[in-house]
């Protein structure tokens, strides 16, 4: 009896997959012990294949298969060589059965979690054996496309058969570097030539199998016509131009670009350009598909790569970070969602819409091969957060993989067949946890976040909901609609109980505003919020002092989430309706009662009475009618002021004005306090420390367990401002017996800080000037870059540290100095700082760069050696016209997806150029200038995109 005879019989027989390698086991240890010239494992794989000639697609071989590939008695390797080799028999040619077989190893490959060498390929394979592996799958593949076209399992075959191509090729590492004989490398290359042909060859296939063949062409023949015969297909097959790598990205890996876009969209994501703002995150996303000159399945492959890295280096030794958490809320909850709009919206001209659409499933084997950075990421732990939630919330955190896999899924950027190849056991494995209770309880995720948050749901209710779905990144979607949906139609509606309950929710709980944050653009949630502030009106409600307590918690939001989200400066509007927040960050520098005038006088006076009356009765209903809340919180430190005011000239007992300020610390007026504590701060400041009246007033407030925490981290770095440690010798005089350590103390408590005395000996506080703490972070991005980091750089932060122009001829400063050992990452640092698009009111940095800071920089250059001049001309006409490329991609990207007719970055692109060519003519008469001028007009490129710049010369 032989194998073959063995598998028959037990198939025929019906006995388990299992039960069938236990008696092949048996009968190789009898039969193949001294017969080294058989190999068993061939015989195994060979035994099973034969049967599919007479049961096609039949499950159970299949099965059989599978069993013997992780029992460990067939090698993958070599069921891969021996189902190749069947599969050029013409009694093969069942497409179910092919692919059936055909999926066995791409499941099996996954599985094993191991890169393809060492997975699919034996470490140490000699090239000529894996080419010959190679050109056996090209011929699966070209079969796959001679069966008849439209049946199911004939397209399942060509993407199976097409992703196995992919996977096999990139084990070759750099073909030009393979030592192989002319004729194998032309006989090779035949076939490929071939299979390029084929007009139905899927994207993601094309631009490997194209790379190859041009490596093969170029090994083929040995002068220099073939190279540059190589050279001219490999650009007509699209891969760029000559100047690709001044005009885009150069490089078919490109961390540094896509780090820093998506760290970008993290650091911006409540305001214009971030996550939150879907439109504009993927017209930034389409601007630089274009600029990178990056096949689709390239583009994708990239992004997401610099995804898993940006997360992985969130995770810190120790475990989790809430900054990991984010990430990964972000690359499986909301990149996939931003992904799927930017497939709808980006597709590149004369690609056919099938093509595009599976360009990401050919992007996950080189995504999914980055074993090391999965790794890190699911060895963890349980996703992070800032919650507080009981115990029995707490699970753990699903594998990555298997998370990303569904949400793709689920968002319709893959295909189930492609999940089954990469993780057929998919379905059974993972289950997201808040859709399987919402579908348990009868509903779908929109409708289940919608009762669990209804108005009788209690706060640790609450809280235990947050926890989970903070856990559970692909029911985020689903929650940040319904949040957003209940806050918009409250505010319109003017119903205030409904947004107080949103509004503290996303106040106590910083892990719900991060979810929202991420999907939902929070600028416009607050400014809805200002305009609610701004027109409500106590004169209609029937309980006033519920209704200004709810008003409350709507301020509280307000104030805080400018604060955590840097919106100070920004342009909120409703419609046409411009609004603006000042009100509340000037609150506490009107506290002069004698300034007051008009509505404000007469407020300040009628809750002088109620407050600070030995004979008041309290807060009335008609005065929280008659006050506006805009004028409540302008009056409010004008209050304390005259009270501490009247208390230390002995015109008020203690009594009186303590019994004044407990109303400030309930829920009716603690919404006020913001404005007045920093009124206390500036004036203990302004009195030397020698205010005790405002110093113990202070101390009540802070210490309060009813200042709300919102109040303390607003105030909480003016406090630690205000009562540095050490204080200075002669203000701690001034404030004599006074302990200000508890106001400390809570101050950091409410920054998370830990306490004084467990903080690290080694722990200081930063000492450089701000300009110089911008100059650390350009640094750290290029340390990060040259280290092959994920590169992060948050230009609105430099430019709260330094001023534009101090700010960029910092980082050239810096860019030059890198650039004289390699130009390419400082080019694309200086390409996303001049071209990422920001809010309206940041400075426009590409035209301060052009107008401002370039002259200068080809000036200096005129006063370097010649080959500093060289070096430094090549770098700024690198930047020049990358930066400009990407901003003309910008522009049009913005223009298509988002109507946006007005310059994104400040001024029209073409009207840049033209100027640019004008400025750099006009300073003919320095070497630099002139060189820089003719390094542009000689980048045929560039003249194309810019015929303003070719008209000026």
């Amino acid at each position: 009896m032989s194998l073959i005879e063995l598998t028959r019989n037990a198939f025929q027989s019906g006995i388990t997959p299992r039960r069938w390698i236990e008696l092949c086991k048996l009968f190789i240890s009898k039969n193949f012990t001294h017969h080294g010239t058989h190999n068993p494992e061939t015989e195994i794989s060979n035994s099973v294949i034969v049967l599919f000639r007479h049961y096609p697609g039949d499950p159970t071989l299949q099965a059989y298969l599978r069993q013997a590939i992780q029992d460990g008695v067939l090698s993958l390797p070599t069921y891969l060589t021996t189902f190749l080799a069947a599969a050029l028999s013409p009694n093969l040619r069942d497409a179910s059965t092919l692919d059936m077989l055909c999926r066995v190893v791409l499941e099996q490959h996954y599985a094993s979690g191991m890169p393809t060498i060492g997975s699919l390929v034996p470490y140490g394979e000699p090239v000529s054996r894996l080419l010959n592996t190679i050109q056996n799958a090209m011929s699966l593949l070209h079969t796959a496309y001679e069966l008849p076209a439209g049946h199911f399992h004939q397209m399942q075959l060509t993407t199976s058969a097409s992703m196995l191509l992919v996977l096999l090729i990139t084990c070759l590492g750099d073909p030009a570097q393979l030592n192989i004989s002319t004729p194998q490398a032309l006989l090779h290359f035949a076939q490929a030539n071939d299979l390029l042909q084929n007009p139905r060859l899927e994207a993601g296939v094309r631009p490997v199998l194209e790379s190859f063949a041009i490596s093969l062409h170029l090994l083929a023949g040995d002068d220099a016509g073939v190279a540059r015969e190589a050279q001219i297909m490999h650009l007509s097959a699209g891969k760029g131009d000559a100047a690709t790598g001044i005009l885009g990205s150069s490089s078919e890996a490109d961390i540094v670009t896509c780090s820093l876009v998506l760290n970008h969209m993290i650091f911006n994501r409540a305001s214009d350009f971030g996550s939150g703002d879907g439109p504009r995150a993927v017209a930034i996303l389409s601007a630089l598909l274009r600029w990178s000159s990056w096949t689709p399945v390239t583009f994708y492959s990239q992004l997401l790569i610099s995804a898993l890295t940006c997360l992985a280096q969130s995770i810190s030794s120790t475990g989790p970070t809430r900054a990991s958490s984010i990430w990964r809320a972000f690359t499986i909850g909301r990149l996939p969602h931003l992904l799927a709009q930017f497939q709808k919206s980006a597709r590149p001209e004369g690609m056919a819409e099938a093509e595009w659409h599976s360009a990401l499933q050919f992007a996950l084997p080189a995504i999914f091969g980055h074993t090391n950075l999965l790794e890190r990421i699911d060895n963890c732990g349980p996703t992070g957060g800032s919650d507080t939630a009981s115990d029995k919330s707490v699970v753990g955190a699903h594998n990555f993989t298997s998370e990303f896999l569904y949400q793709l899924l689920h968002v319709g950027l893959v295909e189930q067949a492609v999940v089954t190849i990469i993780n057929p056991n998919l379905p059974n494995d993972f289950h997201p946890r808040v859709a399987s209770e919402a579908q348990d309880a009868g509903f779908d995720l929109p409708g289940y976040f919608e009762a669990k948050l209804s108005p009788d749901a209690s706060p640790e209710d609450i809280e235990v909901l947050l926890y989970r779905a903070w856990r559970d990144p692909c029911c985020h979607a689903a929650f940040a609609e319904v949040v957003e949906k209940r806050f918009t139609s409250s505010t319109k509606n003017v119903d205030t109980e409904t947004l107080s309950l949103v509004c503290k929710m996303l106040c106590q709980h910083e892990m719900a505003l991060d979810m929202l944050s991420l999907h939902a653009k929070i600028s416009d949630l607050v400014a809805h919020a200002l305009a609610f502030v701004e027109d409500y009106d106590c004169e209609t409600v029937g309980d006033p002092q519920t209704a200004v307590t709810h008003l409350g918690d709507v301020v509280l939001f307000v104030e805080a989430t400018i604060a955590r989200f840097n919106l100070s400066t920004y342009s909120f509007t409703v419609g046409e309706r411009q609004l603006d927040p000042g009100f509340l960050s000037r609150a506490g520098l009107s506290h002069r009662f004698d300034e007051l005038k008009g509505e404000d006088l007469s407020a300040f006076n009628s809750w002088t009475k109620a407050l600070f009356d030995p004979n008041s009765e309290g807060i009335e209903d008609t005065i929280l009618r008659a006050t506006r809340p805009k004028v409540l919180l302008k009056i409010a430190p004008a209050l304390f002021s005259h009270a501490i005011t009247q208390c230390v000239e002995r015109k008020m007992d203690k009594e009186v004005i303590s019994n004044g300020i407990s109303y400030f610390l309930g829920p009716l007026l603690n919404w006020t306090l913001a404005g007045v504590i920093k009124f206390l701060l500036s004036e203990i400041q302004r009195r030397g420390y020698t205010a005790p009246g405002h110093l113990e007033v202070l101390k009540t407030l802070l210490t309060s367990p009813s200042c709300p925490p919102a109040v303390l981290s607003l105030s909480a770095p003016y406090t630690l401002r205000t009562f540095p440690d050490p204080l200075a010798e002669h203000n701690k005089a001034a404030l004599g017996s006074f302990d200000h350590n508890p106001i400390r103390k809570a101050a950091r408590r409410a920054l998370g800080l830990p306490e004084e005395d467990q903080q690290p000996s080694g722990l200081v506080m930063p000492t450089a000037h701000w300009p110089d703490q911008a100059r650390r972070l350009i640094t750290n991005a290029l340390s990060a870059a040259r280290g092959g980091q994920a590169v992060a750089l948050d230009v609105d932060r430099c430019l709260l540290l330094a001023p534009p122009t101090k700010f960029l001829t910092t980082l050239f400063a810096e860019l030059s100095l890198t650039a004289t050992m390699d130009t390419d990452v400082p080019r694309r640092i200086a390409t996303f700082v001049l071209t990422m698009a920001r809010t309206p009111r940041s400075p426009p940095l590409l035209p301060i760069f052009f107008h401002l800071v370039l002259p200068a920089l080809v000036a200096g250059a005129d006063h370097t050696s010649a080959a500093e001049q060289a070096m430094q001309v090549e770098f700024l006409v690198a930047v020049v016209s990358s930066a400009l490329t990407s901003a003309l991609h910008l522009e049009r990207a913005m223009l298509v997806g988002c109507g946006e007719e007005r310059p994104v970055l400040g001024q029209s692109v073409t009207a840049l150029a033209r100027r640019l060519a004008g400025d750099l003519r006009r300073r003919g008469d320095g070497p630099s200038a002139s060189m820089v001028l003719q390094r542009l007009a000689a980048i045929p490129p560039f003249v194309a995109n810019f015929p303003s710049f070719a008209a000026e010369l």
